[in-house]
């Protein structure tokens, strides 16, 4: 038996349906809006202004990142961001001393090692990750973004011609079947990075017309942060190719 209903119903339901869908385009709209964050580091800075935007992959679950500039030959020139933990060497999980985890100082020379060793500031314990006493300045520091971000930051000082911009960019935990858990038993560091920090650059000429440069892999870290070489055999690594959809910077 088929029921009828009124054309006044059969309006009805249509509407409702509109409006719900409405509802939940609208929800998906504040819900990304929420999720975009925007911070500022070095604003007394004297050179360029600049944003960088990031879009979060299908794989980002709170990665590390440091955001740098160098010359065109690679000589570096400045940090614009990196990890507040990575930048003072204090972690939520840094120290185990008491049999559970507790906030504390802990160096983990695996996380970002091109950046490290670009910045070239060896700490007493002989790596070059900060920690007290060789911190990064708080003014090119922040929070780790938990979704997508833009940053607002400016050099500290005037840039003219050509120069890179890099990330480098590490997440722990990624896991995959050629970088196991149990690939370096010997190298305790290599567990703290599972698949290797990424490292991505765009190359900025102030003189372009164009002010918007993406930034692309140019290659991998080393797996346990033992040297600042920059590695091309990027074949292994899968999920972590995908913790970044885009990154973008603007020059304002």
């Amino acid at each position: 038996m088929i029921r009828k209903i009124s054309l006044v119903a059969a309006i009805g339901l249509l509407s409702v349906a509109f409006i719900s869908n409405d509802l939940i385009a609208q929800c998906r709209k504040k819900k990304k809006i929420v999720e975009n964050l925007v911070f500022q580091t070095n604003p007394e800075g004297k050179g360029i202004e600049m944003s960088i935007e990031f879009i979060k992959g299908s794989e980002h679950n709170h990665p590390l990142m440091a955001i740098w500039i160098e010359d065109l030959e690679g000589n570096y020139i400045q940090t614009l961001y990196v990890a507040q933990s990575i930048a003072k060497g204090y972690f939520a999980y840094g120290d185990k001393s008491t049999g559970r985890w507790l906030a504390g100082e802990i160096s983990r020379p695996a996380a970002l090692p091109y950046w490290a060793h670009k910045r070239n500031i060896k700490n007493d314990i002989g790596n070059y990750m900060p920690k007290t006493g060789y911190e990064v300045p708080d003014a090119y520091t922040g929070a780790t973004p938990k979704a997508n971000f833009t940053l607002n930051t400016k050099t500290d000082q005037t840039l003219k011609g050509k120069f890179r911009i890099l990330m480098e960019i590490n997440q722990t935990w990624d896991w995959n079947k050629y970088w196991t858990n149990s690939m370096f038993p010997d190298e305790p560091e290599y567990k703290t990075s599972s698949q290797p920090a990424l490292v991505y650059a765009a190359e900025i000429d102030t003189e372009f017309a164009t002010k918007e440069f993406q930034l692309n892999v140019i290659g991998r870290s080393h797996y346990a942060g033992a040297d600042g070489k920059l590695y091309n055999d990027l074949e292994t690594i899968t999920t972590a190719m995908k913790i970044v959809e885009q990154v973008k910077v603007i020059l304002r």
